[in-house]
């Protein structure tokens, strides 16, 4: 039974599992009546048991990839079709909390409308998101030509992606980290906020050429995520603070030969801070013990918060961008951009149902990466079936 369960998994390896994926979830979504309007894009990673060695060294001490499992090769030489590449199950960023573990990464598509997988791809474990999803999505449009909105979290927002799929309907979150949503964060005031439909969230629609693409962003301010951040910045202004009056001990243990060197140490380690600055500077001199002729200097200050950054910071909070490049609001409205984002929880609903203890996916032994994405592949079907 074990031999012909492993045959099977490498006779599905080699026909190309997410196409096969992709074919039986859109006949599914088709018979069902599935609405498509919407789909998400979401990743997660699944941390497996054994060493699972990919690479080797050969005698010039360079890598190359082990050779694919010998009947996977058996069921290749009748098909003329080149085996895929397995995946890399290697170390990664771990979503399970298990960087101990290696991992491989699931990519997973599903519908606004009952969370239905449509597409199932297994990467390698230490792949990230912003390097594979706008070829995703790409990809997928071109095998279901879906006129959908495509709806991801930041990691989709790069400029290259955004070039990827230009062509596509998307809507997405902008991170914080681009220049320009940190401005337009912190300098937006509560009077440019119009309440949303959606209770306690309040937004303001901005315009933007963010990679030389017009497109439509909105400001959305969460109450629930306002709360959420505030407690996260009490916490953390506590923690920063025991770190910083830890580095002014440090800093006033050590001995200047100048008092300029001194304030100027200083005022380093004030820049450092996030939430406090150094006050009142100065440094005290001090008679050498060893040679009483040289003067010493030593260091003296206080901590105080920083009022204006703590000030920006409880400004920004609660307040995060989207963006999209349907620029009819007719189209797209800004309380259905929000309402539609709040539906990415659809993908980790998926993931949520693949990880419960009770799925068998809780331990995967299979001795070779081909016959574990095979076995994904079962597992995303027994989602479909389930949703």
């Amino acid at each position: 039974m074990t031999l012909v369960t492993d045959r099977v998994l490498d006779k599905l390896y080699v026909t190309g599992l997410s196409q096969t994926f992709t074919a039986i979830a859109l006949s599914a979504a088709v018979k069902f009546d599935v609405c498509l309007n919407t789909v998400h894009l979401d990743s997660s990673s699944f941390h497996l048991h054994g060493e699972y060695k990919h690479y080797a060294d050969n005698s010039e001490g360079s890598l190359f990839a082990l050779p694919i499992n010998p009947s996977i090769n058996e069921v290749s030489s009748v098909n003329p079709q080149p085996a895929p590449l397995p995946i890399h199950i290697t170390y990664g960023y771990s979503r399970d909390h298990r960087p101990d573990l290696k991992q491989l990464i699931i990519d997973l598509i599903c519908s606004g409308d009952g969370d239905v997988p449509l597409f199932f791809k297994v990467g390698d474990g230490n792949q990230t998101d912003s390097a594979v999803f706008g070829q995703i999505l790409s990809s997928f449009k071109q095998q279901l030509n879906l006129d959908s909105l495509f709806v991801a979290d930041s990691a989709l927002y790069t400029a290259n992606n955004l070039e990827i799929i230009k062509n596509l309907k998307w809507l997405r979150r902008v991170p914080l980290g681009v220049k320009q949503v940190k401005n337009l964060i912190s300098k937006l005031t509560e009077a440019e906020l119009v309440d949303s439909k959606i209770p306690r969230d309040r937004w303001s629609q901005q315009h933007s050429d963010y990679a030389g693409i017009p497109q439509r962003w909105l400001v959305v301010e969460s109450a629930q995520r306002r709360q959420s951040d505030l407690r996260r910045i009490e916490k953390e202004i506590q923690k920063l603070e025991q770190e910083a009056r830890q580095k002014l001990r440090q800093l006033s243990s050590q001995k200047f030969a100048c008092q300029p060197d001194a304030i100027e140490a200083a005022l380093q380690l004030s820049r450092k801070f996030k939430y406090h600055k150094l006050t009142n500077i100065h440094a005290t001199s001090l008679i050498g013990v060893k040679n009483p002729d040289k003067q010493v200097y030593k260091l003296q200050a206080n901590i105080e918060l920083d009022d204006q950054t703590v000030a920006r910071e409880i400004q920004q909070s609660g307040r995060f961008v989207l963006a999209t490049n349907v620029l009819e609001i007719n189209e797209l409205d800004p309380d259905q951009m929000l309402s539609t984002y709040k539906q990415q929880q659809s993908a980790q609903r998926g993931f949520s149902f693949l990880k419960d203890p009770l799925f068998f996916t809780d331990s995967v032994f299979l001795k070779s990466s081909e016959r574990i994405e095979s076995l994904a592949l079962i597992m995303g079907l027994c989602l479909l079936v389930y949703t």
